[in-house]
């Protein structure tokens, strides 16, 4: 079926991994004013210049263990400035995902790298996401999606999440997501995801919405 908006599975590619930096560079720009990030990094240009690499390590994530979803790559003006793609997705499959103890030591310390200071914001955020994760976690994880700011608003976002909605349900399995912004809420309800918790980071942090589509 031919469609306007594209979307296909991304592969890794090697040691350049254009690819990762393609989808972090959507992603860092489409989550530069979430206010969980902006929570973790109140400085916007700190923010600006870090997520890039925050979520470089996300999707490398996805790429060992899950999937990463993506529109077709820009070739004009958004690829000169660095947006290969409009839409970008990171996905992990049901149960539970783990990496071994070396892997982890190294992305642990990028993190670091990434977050300094505000590392222990950014692990109460995560920590507080999984815990309210089914057990055991039956669906598929929607962990970020993201459009780049030049293209919300045409159609993206729901061709990306939709596209992840038809893989799982050709597995026979639902999808799990959450966010923390509340104009998000309506467009997924509208694609058929119902609310299973509202929920507040501990400490002063941001509100969130867990939402599950069976």
């Amino acid at each position: 079926m031919i469609t306007k908006h594209p979307i296909a599975p991304i592969a890794a590619n090697g040691a350049a991994d254009h690819s990762t930096k393609a989808i972090a560079t959507t992603l860092a720009r489409a989550f530069q004013d979430d206010p969980a990030l902006a929570w973790i990094i109140p400085d916007p240009e700190r923010r600006r210049k870090v997520l890039p690499r925050f979520f470089a390590i996300m999707a490398q994530q996805s790429f060992r263990h899950g999937e990463v979803l993506g529109s077709a790559p820009e070739t004009g003006e958004g690829a000169a400035t660095g947006t290969a793609h409009h839409a970008a997705a990171l996905w992990y499959p049901p149960g539970e995902v783990r990496d071994g103890a070396l892997q982890s030591l190294q992305d642990n310390l990028r993190l670091l790298g990434v977050f300094g200071a505000s590392l222990p914001r950014g692990l109460k955020v995560a920590e507080a996401m999984y815990a309210r994760h089914p057990d055991p976690q039956r669906f598929f994880y929607l962990r970020y999606v993201g459009v780049a700011p030049e293209a919300q608003g045409k159609g993206w976002g729901g061709a990306i999440i939709r596209a992840g909605i038809e893989r799982a349900a050709e597995q026979g399995l639902g999808v799990l997501l959450e966010t923390a912004t509340p104009a998000n809420v309506p467009i997924y309800t509208r694609l058929g995801f119902e609310i299973s918790e509202e929920w507040q980071v501990p400490g002063g942090g941001p509100k969130f919405w867990t939402m599950i589509r069976p």
